[in-house]
């Protein structure tokens, strides 16, 4: 699977670990940065994540900042995104079987290290259940129009 990745500042450690579990599991990872711990704004990160996803030029993306609030407001804001926070496997697992989402957020201060792995691989992994979620996933794209 082709994943992008994209963090601020406060990610950016966080972020080098997701890259690296990732490539393990052998997913090709295209990296939107930042790629230090210098000061940047957030959205500039999560809406390149968000758009390559938009697009089509990846399969899925995942943002990461502080809290993950930021990113996730951000990755949202763009059309065709639906971007989930998991702070654990079993948001991971929910994000994609009742939203079908395409974005993972996860929060640097708040995500358990020993659980990245496994949240990471139950995000790729977990098809849309479809059925009644389908037409409450219908509604939040319709609100883009």
């Amino acid at each position: 699977m082709k994943i992008s990745i994209g963090c601020d500042h406060a990610g950016y450690e966080f972020k080098e670990n997701v890259k690296r579990i990732l490539q393990k599991l052998g997913h090709e990872v295209i990296d939107f940065g930042t790629n230090s711990k210098e000061s940047v704004d957030y959205p500039d990160f999560g809406l390149k994540v968000a758009r390559s996803v938009a697009d089509g030029s990846v399969d899925r993306g995942v943002t990461i900042c502080w809290t993950g609030n930021g990113m996730n407001m951000a990755a949202n804001k763009v059309k065709g995104i639906r971007a989930g926070m998991a702070l654990s496997v079993e948001m991971a697992y929910l994000t994609r079987l009742h939203n079908d989402a395409n974005v993972l957020t996860l929060a640097a201060k708040y995500t358990p290290e020993a659980d990245v792995e496994e949240i990471l691989k139950t995000f790729l992994e977990t098809d849309f259940e479809g059925g009644r979620h389908s037409v409450r996933v219908g509604k939040i794209m319709a609100a883009e129009s």
